[in-house]
């Protein structure tokens, strides 16, 4: 479950932020995106609800929610994806071919950084981690 944009906001605010109608757009937008969105998506959206929102902002507001323990983000491909930090660590699994994505919950990909652990002493954390390779249908249809 996404955190409540107020909750958002009042956080930003008792650091000493101003509320900002592009900030409360951004945040708004943001909040209310279910799974992985890609900054590029991010302005888009912004703009289509408060024209003439610099870029700028929108990629200085999502580090800063980061920063903040609101978002996390992974590199799937080209460039990274913003998803709620509340999400947990999951793995992203990428299509070479097509370019879809699913996530590996924490429970299912447990056993993995077990593994790892184990065998290295190393402690993974898969916020930022993203596998490629092929999804079902790609593979089908070989």
């Amino acid at each position: 479950m996404s955190p409540d944009p107020e909750l958002v906001l009042g956080a930003l605010k008792k650091r000493g932020y101003r509320m900002t109608p592009q900030r409360r757009a951004i945040v708004a937008e943001i909040m209310q995106t279910e799974g992985h969105i890609a900054p590029h998506e991010l302005v888009q959206k912004v703009k289509d609800r408060l024209p003439g929102v610099n870029d700028s902002t929108v990629y200085r507001t999502l580090d800063l929610l980061e920063e903040m323990g609101f978002l996390s983000h992974a590199h799937l491909g080209r460039a990274p994806s913003y998803h709620h930090a509340d999400a947990g660590d999951h793995i992203h699994l990428i299509c070479a071919r097509c370019g879809s994505s699913q996530g590996l919950p924490e429970e299912e990909s447990a056993a993995m950084k077990e593994y790892v652990a184990d065998r290295t002493g190393f402690m993974p954390d898969f916020t930022h981690f993203a596998i490629s390779g092929l999804c079902a249908k790609c593979r089908a249809s070989d």
